[in-house]
């Protein structure tokens, strides 16, 4: 069944495509809440006439979008989240994780706009931001561990405790030569 999107759904397409999707889920689903239409000749004619009379405002959407992903482009997120011993996380890093510290240095995104797995391990990841159909930004996610400065400074200290001990096991053999 083909259905003219009136509204951008992330994973299907953006607003006025025109997808394949199974019969169950337009009739059911897309065009019931009026995320979508039918794609008659009807509706694809009229669909042309609009596009056409909205090119300029779409050419401003784009635009905007573009100077929001140019915004968004150099910044890079650490997350930092409580992990157990063998590096997993407790519960996962999501996209709504990602909104709000991308909130906290001070770009409004909405959720819904990123897409990403589920994180669930200590490591570097990419969150893709979708301003518009053709400007999707990259952003880079690096989750740490919460005690990993703790466990730090830690490590150092048994490394030098581990020295003196060989240093005071030298001075007795040089007394006995």
């Amino acid at each position: 069944m083909e259905i003219i999107l009136k509204e951008d759904i992330i994973g299907l397409g953006y607003k006025n495509d025109i997808v394949n999707v199974k019969n169950g889920y337009g009739r059911n689903y897309l065009i019931p809440t009026g995320k979508g239409i039918i794609a008659s000749p009807a509706a694809r004619k009229q669909l042309a006439e609009n596009m056409k009379q909205q090119a300029k405002k779409l050419e401003a959407l784009k635009a905007a979008a573009e100077k929001k992903g140019e915004a968004l482009k150099d910044v890079a997120l650490t997350i930092t989240a409580k992990v157990a011993a063998t590096g997993v996380t407790y519960g996962s890093i999501t996209a709504a994780i990602v909104a709000d510290e991308l909130a906290k240095k001070g770009f409004d995104i909405d959720r819904k706009i990123i897409t990403m797995k589920d994180i669930k391990k200590v490591g570097n990841y990419e969150a893709t931001v979708h301003f518009h159909k053709e400007v999707e930004i990259q952003v880079p996610v690096t989750v740490v561990a919460e005690n990993a400065q703790a466990e730090a400074p830690k490590a150092k200290a048994p490394k030098a405790e581990a020295e003196a001990p060989k240093a005071e096991a030298e001075e007795p053999a040089k007394v006995a030569e």
